[in-house]
């Protein structure tokens, strides 16, 4: 009865691509939690205060039952004015926040016209969609452009949808934001920005790339909670109309337990840290610089200017045994392969954090050299 499974698992080992759970373990190269809010003795304090105050840990319903709680209003008002925006929905995760919006907001008869490097969650809301759907070359914004023409001289009727990351997960790139508001803009759509990974590190005070168009009737952004901000869930910046359509035909959010209450205040608290402490992001923009200083000097890499460094190595197998001899010299770093990456870019992806600091960013890339010397094939 197993079986079909079994060996399905046991190809997925032949080719260096077979999943499994780690435990934490080692200096900090993997993790989301940029600025190091996830155990911030402020942030652990908010919790503990909101706690005393009697906020639930559990909302015990979905948001339309009894699951409302005043923790989730105060955040999605405080977010509202913290991004400029008309209104915030809080999400349990950003998976659930990208099923919900391109599963539902895209019509019928729309465009969905994606980057292909997106998120893994924002392609299964645009396979629920009822709207067609194109990839386009990743970072190509002409080609977004000349997409949208061809589907209006196919005799497309509806409104393009154009979704990208704001600051992309495996690359550490941007997207050129600029250019694809303005595509939208000429073209009556809609621009919708993923600002999972820029969300409290780029942007003025942290507010994340898309800082400047937020607010626009057709841009809709993503800020994911569980990475920069230390806690955890999703709030999705959208026009107040939007909000109440979602809040009305969202199965995502209709059929969902609440985020937990205890968490939304957790959020609250990360984005008031956000504001009140910059030199967070400046410390992390430092270590941004040496990182890729080094690895442009040692290894002959253009640094990618983010938080994101990936050090590619292309040969699954390659990168598997060089992050695991990394591991065995106390550094948490994990090889990312296909599918989550393209065939053939098997890649030791870099994370730089204020977990570590620039004497262990400098120890690491000293093995980063001895391994990869080491594993040459």
């Amino acid at each position: 009865m197993l079986s079909d499974y079994s060996a399905t698992l046991e190809g997925l080992r032949r080719k260096a691509r077979l999943r499994s759970l780690a435990p934490q373990r080692g200096v900090d190269f993997t993790s989301n939690d940029f600025l190091a809010l996830a155990g911030a003795p402020r942030l652990k304090a908010a919790i503990m205060a909101a706690m005393e105050r009697g906020v639930p840990a559990g909302a015990g319903g979905s948001r339309l039952l009894r699951g409302n709680h005043p923790e989730h209003e105060a955040l999605e008002a405080e977010a509202a004015e913290f991004f400029g925006v008309d209104r915030v929905l809080y999400f349990g995760s950003g998976y659930a926040a990208n099923s919900a919006l391109f599963s539902t907001l895209p019509r019928r008869e729309d465009l969905i016209v994606h980057d292909a490097l997106i998120h893994a969650s924002a392609h299964e809301g645009i396979a629920a969609s009822k709207a067609a759907a194109v990839g386009i070359a990743h970072n190509d914004a002409n080609a977004f452009d000349e997409a949208i023409r061809s589907w209006r001289r196919n005799g497309g009727r509806g409104r393009p949808w154009i979704a990208v990351e704001s600051l992309y997960s495996m690359d550490g790139d941007k997207a050129p934001l600029a250019q694809l508001a303005e595509i939208a803009n000429g073209h009556e759509g809609f621009l919708v920005i993923d600002e999972a990974h820029a969300t409290g590190v780029f942007g003025t005070g942290g507010r994340g790339l898309a800082a400047g168009l937020e607010g626009r009737e057709n841009v809709l952004a993503l800020h994911t909670c569980g990475k920069a901000l230390g806690v955890s869930g999703a709030l999705l910046a959208v026009p107040g109309v939007l909000a109440d359509y979602l809040v009305n035909r969202a199965r995502a959010f209709i059929y969902s337990t609440a985020p937990s209450p205890l968490m939304a205040a957790g959020v609250r608290e990360a984005l008031r840290m956000v504001d009140d402490e910059p030199e967070r992001r400046e410390a992390l923009e430092g270590l941004v610089a040496f990182v890729g200083g080094g690895l442009k000097s040692r290894f002959g890499m253009e640094p990618s200017g983010s938080q994101i460094q990936p050090v590619v190595i292309g040969d699954n197998a390659r990168a598997v045994r060089i992050a695991e001899t990394l591991q065995a010299q106390g550094f948490d770093i994990r090889a990312i392969r296909p599918p989550t990456v393209p065939e053939g870019t098997a890649r030791l992806r870099l994370s730089i954090t204020l977990n570590v600091d620039s004497e262990q960013i400098a120890h690491m890339l000293d093995c980063l050299a001895a391994a990869m010397e080491e594993h040459r094939k």
